[in-house]
């Protein structure tokens, strides 16, 4: 008999199976940017499932917050006519399905997880301690990250200006 863990990982690896070949297949780039976006989500749920909570929301910050929704602002802001166009409807159904699957299985994680156990029962490690050791052991992919991010939105805006001149 399934447990409410083992449903979760299913739907997750559904989830997460669909969105990299939809954000590899994707003939529009805005789609596979939305398609890894979701991708990275269905990721952070398998590490809630890990009960490695620190490092979801780090999935989330990072990759779901920073990286995938700078590469559809980026795209969004560089070839806007050009995927407003063509709408393809069977798409809309599966983001609809994969949507509603990602809901409920968030849902579902939500309702059996016993957050004021995982409190009681937290390790000697703080997220203080984990913030330290990222700033001061890490801190040069950190700062290679931001140039990264900060370049790429530099970019963005610079090609955007060049579109419109033409």
């Amino acid at each position: 008999m399934f447990i409410m863990a083992d449903i979760a990982f299913f739907a997750l690896t559904f989830i997460t199976i669909a969105t990299a070949i939809i954000s590899l297949e994707s003939k529009e780039i805005v789609y596979g940017g939305i398609s890894l976006a979701l991708f990275f989500l269905s990721l952070a749920g398998f590490y809630v499932l890990l009960d490695a909570q620190f490092v979801a929301m780090f999935q989330l910050i990072v990759y779901v917050g920073a990286v995938a929704v700078l590469i559809i602002f980026t795209v969004m802001l560089v070839k806007r006519e050009k995927w407003i166009k063509d709408e393809v409807i069977g798409l809309r159904y599966i983001g609809t399905i994969l949507g509603l699957t990602l809901g409920l299985t968030l849902g579902l994680i939500l309702i059996e997880t016993n957050f004021e156990s995982m409190i009681a029962s937290s390790s000697t490690v703080s997220i203080l301690d984990i913030g330290i050791k990222i700033i001061f052991d890490y801190w040069v992919a950190l700062e290679v990250l931001a140039l990264l991010l900060a370049a790429a939105l530099i970019g963005a805006i610079t090609m955007a200006k060049l579109d419109k001149e033409d």
